[in-house]
């Protein structure tokens, strides 16, 4: 087995099932040796199953790669640094973390509780937290030492956090916050040889089956919406291919590959000291202004 990752060490977690699962088998096809991590849990992030994780590592062995699974819970402090050091310890190092773990409990604001909300902030912005920094604290002193490093940081964004997606203030939050993690680490880390970008990935998985208008799609809509067209963008940037790019979102889907720009400033004016005059030149700045994105990333109507 050989390929653009050969020999790369990689997490990749909530590799159990649907997105992950793809990132790890075509990461292995690429010669990458995989720490597989999945609690196994719900939708919802209820229960724990250790057997969605461990068919991904026999998958693996069973095309002839090398992989170890792990059922740390990423949203713990201690479970994430277990699982980065069970990579160090098992295959003498790490190269590549792609933070892939989520879960949903959608609801509208006016009906959210404390614990819907916790809980999806916990496994979504924790645990892209807590692995990325025991990977970066271990790069860092890598790099002190002397030693060349070539890490890569992955993370998982969505559409619904950099654009907005009604019903999911607690997931977009977390994944909003996901890509301004992204762009902040990058500019500490590139010092050390390691890359941070994100993957915001259009796909039909246990997550988004529920969605509105899913039961309706054609063969062909599902198709491009199987999770398999993610993994090509998350392989080439666990790659030593991609050490020049940082810092980006990757838009990935079966219908698009693209880069979503960041926030940008518009229209400018001079400052206002009397609110009694901020309605016209706030008025003025607007219809100047581009106006938010929807989901598809087009200008919306509102």
């Amino acid at each position: 087995m050989s390929g653009m990752c050969e020999g790369r060490i990689c997490i990749v977690t909530g590799a159990g099932r649907g997105i992950g699962r793809e990132h790890a088998l075509m990461l292995a096809s690429e010669g990458a040796k995989l720490v597989v991590n999945d609690l196994g849990g719900a939708v919802d992030g209820s229960g724990d199953d250790r057997t969605p994780a461990e068919q991904v590592v026999a998958e693996i062995k069973g095309m002839g790669g090398d992989a170890v699974a792990n059922a740390d819970n990423v949203a713990s402090w201690e479970g994430s640094q277990r699982l980065v050091n069970q990579a160090i310890e098992h295959f003498g190092r790490l190269d590549v973390v792609v933070n892939n773990a989520g879960i949903l409990r959608d609801r509208m604001l006016t009906n959210m509780t404390e614990d819907e909300w916790d809980a999806v902030i916990a496994v979504h912005l924790k645990g892209t937290f807590g692995p990325s920094r025991w990977a970066a604290a271990y790069w860092r002193d890598l790099s002190k030492a002397g030693e060349k490093v070539d890490g890569r940081i992955i993370t998982t964004t969505s559409v619904s956090g950099i654009y907005g997606n009604p019903g999911q203030t607690n997931y977009a939050a977390a994944k909003a916050g996901i890509a301004a993690f992204t762009v902040v680490a990058a500019r500490e880390l590139k010092r050390y040889g390691v890359t941070v970008n994100a993957i915001a990935p259009g796909a039909l998985t246990r997550m988004t089956e529920g969605l509105v208008g899913i039961a309706q799609q054609t063969e062909e809509q599902r198709e491009r919406m199987n999770p398999r067209w993610i993994a090509p963008i998350c392989t080439w940037l666990a790659s030593p291919q991609s050490a020049d790019v940082t810092g980006r979102v990757f838009e990935a889907s079966g219908a698009i590959l693209g880069i979503a720009e960041g926030w940008h400033r518009g229209p400018t004016t001079a400052p206002v000291d009397d609110p009694n005059n901020i309605d016209a030149v706030v008025r003025e700045l607007l219809s100047k202004a581009r106006r938010n994105a929807d989901m598809s990333g087009a200008d919306s109507d509102w």
